[in-house]
């Protein structure tokens, strides 16, 4: 099977802290010319701080720029499942790829509760639906017996997992194992060769925004049985991963970093990271060390 790299698309904005899409559609097309596919309102897209209606115009957006050259996946995932439904039936007729569900935000569920809402989606879509497990954001964990559950269902189709931990990708892979078609997408950067080793479907990167060429490295060397070439553009990305995020909150200093090389993305909407000298002269001095930046 061939792996594929999805990047979890920056959300570019104007001094006004509207969106720019002239901007946003430069990046897409960077990602294209890089070989990654997209993923749109992830949480490096800065979807918490989007509107309903902006979600759906940046998605109209996007899917206009892309026109059918890569896949996109689009995350709809709201704290309610109300919520979630319209803006995943929205998305769902704009003929996305799959619709990326993240577990709600801000409320407490259980279990029983993650299985109902997933489920609700995902009766109501075409598109196929894919769970969004990020915990350390959401405080609300989709755990390996309740994915068991879920990826019975036809129209749940996969997994992205953003929680760090080897041992979780391990037990969702041995979900993919049991089903049949589903698949186990890996998001920590430093972990992309090590997933895609393990049998993951692909990754989805949030540095891969910095680093386009780089991500696009690793998962195509593994698609050429590379090795040699997949770890070494792997040992850079995790390089690349572990100064850069040693500054701060993680998709902050992607922002900042592209930000730093390229000033047409804009600041992310308030109150989430703004300029500071002596950070961005340090984001500056990893992204010299990488070639990436003069």
């Amino acid at each position: 099977m061939k792996r594929s790299a999805y990047v979890a698309l920056v959300t570019c904005f104007h001094d006004d802290e509207t969106i720019n899409f002239q901007a946003t559609r430069a990046q897409v097309r960077r990602q294209i010319a890089a070989g990654n596919n997209i993923m749109c309102c992830g949480t490096n897209g800065d979807f918490s701080a989007l509107t309903h209606d902006e979600k759906i115009a940046l998605c109209e957006a996007v899917m206009d720029e892309v026109a059918g050259r890569v896949n996109v996946i689009v995350n709809a995932g709201c704290p309610a499942t109300y919520e979630t439904l319209k803006l995943a039936r929205a998305v769902d007729a704009l003929g996305v790829h799959g619709v990326a569900v993240i577990t709600p935000y801000f409320i407490s569920c259980t279990q029983d509760g993650l299985i109902r809402h997933f489920q609700t989606v995902a009766d109501a879509v075409t598109r196929p639906v894919y769970l969004y497990d990020i915990p350390a954001r959401t405080q609300n964990h989709i755990e390996p017996a309740t994915a068991l559950t879920l990826a019975a269902h036809p129209n749940i189709r996969g997994i992205k997992d953003s929680g760090g931990s080897t041992e979780t990708v391990l037990e969702y892979l041995a979900v993919a194992e049991r089903v049949p078609g589903f698949e186990v997408f890996c998001a920590p950067d430093h972990l992309v060769h090590w997933g895609l080793q393990q049998g993951c479907a692909g990754v989805v990167s949030g540095l891969g925004n910095v680093a386009p060429d780089v991500l696009s490295t690793i998962v195509g060397a593994f698609n050429a049985d590379d090795t040699a070439a997949a770890n070494a553009a792997q040992e850079i990305f995790a390089g690349l991963r572990k100064d850069l995020y040693a500054l701060g909150f993680a998709p902050a200093m992607v922002k900042r970093a592209l930000f730093a090389m390229d000033p047409s993305v804009g600041l992310s909407r308030q109150p989430a990271l703004q300029p500071d000298a002596a950070q961005d002269a340090a984001i500056a001095g990893i992204l010299r060390q990488y070639g990436l930046m003069p």
